[in-house]
């Protein structure tokens, strides 16, 4: 029996359609309570780790290093302290996730749809980064991805930088323009992550294409 042909459209998918896929078959972490859960403290607009830190660090790449300490956004501090993997103290006393939540809530207006879309990227077992030197919500990138300094292949990098809105928000098209460019800049997709009045987080993916 012959094997039956593919069509012409069908012998390469767009990018739009591999990311849709990728997405579908995407599996989401079961994340069970650690073993030793780690004491953290609130400063402001950060969260910090002094002792035992590397186990925050790894896995999955949470916070930033800062000599003999680790630094957490609130975002990140937020989903570790939900997941049961560190405790917050503020004023020596130990916070609650809503404590927390509505701390960084009173910072940051858009933090409820930034919080919403990094825990559905974690949960999807992306490794996600903080993206504000880009001017960007969060850096992605692809599963399977170990951080490292230096030379990195081109799968090392990151694979998309994500704007977190809600879903009434608006734009003019030299924003979104501009938006695109810097993605195309740092050799990245550029994905709209749309929070509904649910929480529901639906992903937009918008690529530049020369005529």
């Amino acid at each position: 029996m012959s094997k039956k042909k593919k069509r012409p459209h069908e012998a390469q998918k767009t990018e739009e359609e591999a990311w849709e896929e990728d997405q579908q078959k995407a599996e989401y972490v079961e994340w069970e309570a650690p073993k030793e859960i780690i004491d953290t403290k609130l400063e402001e607009d950060k969260v910090f780790a002094w002792d035992k830190w590397q186990q925050v660090y790894e896995p999955g790449f949470y916070g930033k290093q800062l000599g003999d300490r680790l630094e957490l956004a609130l975002v990140e501090a937020c989903l570790l302290l939900k997941r049961g993997r560190i405790r917050v103290l503020r004023n020596n006393e130990p916070m609650k996730f809503q404590e927390l939540y509505e701390h960084a809530a009173s910072l940051d207006k858009r933090f409820s749809h930034r919080y919403r879309v990094y825990e559905d990227l974690r949960e999807r077992g992306l490794l996600v980064r903080t993206g504000f030197k880009f001017g960007v919500d969060f850096r992605v990138y692809e599963r399977g991805v170990q951080l490292k300094k230096g030379p990195k292949s081109a799968k090392e990098h990151t694979k998309w930088i994500v704007f977190c809105v809600p879903e009434d928000f608006t734009m003019s098209f030299q924003e979104l323009s501009r938006s695109v460019r810097l993605a195309h800049n740092i050799r990245a997709r550029m994905l709209w992550a749309i929070v509904d009045n649910e929480g529901d987080v639906t992903f937009y993916q918008i690529t530049r294409h020369k005529p």
